[in-house]
């Protein structure tokens, strides 16, 4: 039989306040409940390894909004300890694929140097043919100015009866719009009020609330920190799209357009804003009776 550790303590009193059970934070960080249960109890026997110990735990200090850099110094008596030799092969490929060989490095600091010298070379090149051309150009100006010359004084001898001709819709061009547009204006009007979102509640039960979006071709969901609360985005097919705390003053944001449902699962709902296209997400359920609440929206886009 174990029994809480001083960091395993620490780590339940932040999840409790958080409002979560341990079912809840095996939806957030996707870690089996056994393993949570171990590192609360400080069994870590039971884990794969000592480097998923120490992973296992940072996902815990972040999920329940624990610093887990400090935990680590902190509690370091009680945590396991990780070599470069226990860490997954992946990693250690991942890792010695950053390290940049010294000859690649030099042509690196040089790259800039040679930009440099070849836009200064292509910017002579270009300055070059410009006054070259200017210095060819004036005869050809000269000649283009006396045949213009010449075609200004037969359009003055024309009179006032070539102006007619060379602007025969003038007259056209003077008469108002139309009654017919402004039918037409008013009844873009009408559609675009028509097709004003309708969002609505449609179900509630304990910490289950169900929407309806309709009347809209769009559905881009953000959502808000007021303070520092856990959430996980999926979309109707399970799909996780977003999970982690969101910082104060802090949004995230997603296009549900071409889903047909959102699901947010929120741990501290008096901490947190939803927002579909621009309109904030009236609670149907109390956030502040009911911390932790898992909000459903299905979306039906308009035609």
């Amino acid at each position: 039989m174990f029994y809480l550790t001083e960091l395993g303590n620490r780590l339940k009193e932040a999840r409790e306040a958080k409002g979560l059970s341990l079912e809840d934070l095996q939806e957030l960080t996707k870690i089996q409940k056994r393993y949570l249960i171990g590192i609360e109890e400080g069994n870590y026997s039971m884990m794969p390894g000592k480097f998923y110990v120490r992973a296992f735990i940072k996902q815990y200090c972040e999920a329940v909004g624990l610093d887990s850099e400090e935990i680590f110094e902190q509690y370091k008596s009680e945590v396991p300890s990780v070599y470069s030799e226990e860490l997954p092969e992946q990693l250690s490929r991942v890792q010695s694929r950053k390290t940049m060989p010294a000859g690649n490095s030099k042509v690196v600091e040089m790259l800039p140097k040679v930009l440099a010298a070849v836009l200064v070379i292509g910017a002579a090149v270009l300055i070059w043919v410009l006054v070259s051309n200017y210095m060819s150009k004036p005869d050809i100006d000269d000649k283009k100015g006396a045949k213009q010359s010449e075609a200004v004084g037969y359009n003055k001898s024309a009179g006032f009866n070539n102006e007619e001709k060379e602007n025969p819709d003038k007259k056209q061009n003077d008469v108002k719009p139309d009654s017919s547009d402004k039918k037409n204006e008013d009844e873009s009007d009408v559609k675009d009020e028509k097709k004003e979102q309708k969002l609505a509640v449609i179900s509630s039960s304990g910490k289950n609330s169900t929407y309806e979006l309709k009347n809209t071709d769009t559905f881009k969901l953000k959502v808000t920190s007021k303070g520092s609360p856990w959430v996980g985005i999926k979309n109707g097919e399970g799909k996780l799209l977003f999970q982690g705390t969101i910082d104060n003053n802090e949004s995230q944001e997603i296009d549900f357009t071409n889903e047909k449902e959102a699901v947010i699962n929120i741990g501290r709902a008096y901490e947190t804003e939803i927002f579909v296209n621009d309109e904030k997400l009236e609670y149907s359920i109390s956030p502040t009776e009911v911390n932790t609440q898992l909000v459903t929206i299905q979306f039906t886009k308009a035609e």
